[in-house]
């Protein structure tokens, strides 16, 4: 992630680790040893103005985080859209909450927008090894077997709590 640190989040399938540039010395150094999701949050990340195309099991998850204290989740939650899965993945792993790109209405015979490959799975992947979950709203990310190089995929990733509830609703619907 670029800003006013370079910082490099890596796995190799034993937990994540961030690195961040030492621009003096031109290495990464690390910085951020045994990186974990925080299980409970109280912020998501989701394009609202496709509200009106998401699933209803979607509707209904984001309805109840927007309900607050006096809502069925009894608590508070604050929205985030940087609209960069990569920033969005970076602040999750380190705050905590929810990545949501779900299938929408407008085109049916897309499963989402992402690309599995190249987008959910090495995310997934990430915040897996992070101790969160990564699902497409039915199963888990990394147990899709891709079909095509360009296969699309809904995304619901980050804390684990958040992604299974999100996930139950779905299950529900069927």
């Amino acid at each position: 992630m670029y800003g006013p640190q370079t910082m490099l989040v890596l796995t190799f399938g034993s937990g994540v680790h961030g690195f961040t540039l030492d621009r003096e010395h031109g290495s990464f150094v690390l910085t951020h040893p045994d990186m974990k999701v925080p299980e409970r949050t109280a912020e998501f990340a989701i394009n609202m103005s496709n509200m009106r195309h998401w699933e209803a099991p979607v509707r209904r998850y984001v309805e109840e985080m927007l309900a607050g204290k006096t809502g069925p989740r009894g608590r508070d939650f604050n929205m985030r859209w940087v609209a960069s899965m990569v920033a969005e993945v970076h602040r999750i792993i380190t705050r905590g909450g929810i990545f949501m790109y779900p299938k929408d209405a407008r085109d049916p015979s897309k499963a989402g927008k992402l690309r599995l490959m190249y987008e959910g799975n090495p995310m997934a992947f990430i915040i897996e090894q992070a101790g969160g979950a990564a699902t497409n709203g039915h199963q888990r990310i990394l147990d899709i077997v891709p079909t095509k190089l360009h296969e699309r995929v809904a995304v619901f990733l980050g804390s684990k709590e958040e992604v299974e509830l999100v996930t139950r609703y779905h299950s529900e619907q069927q």
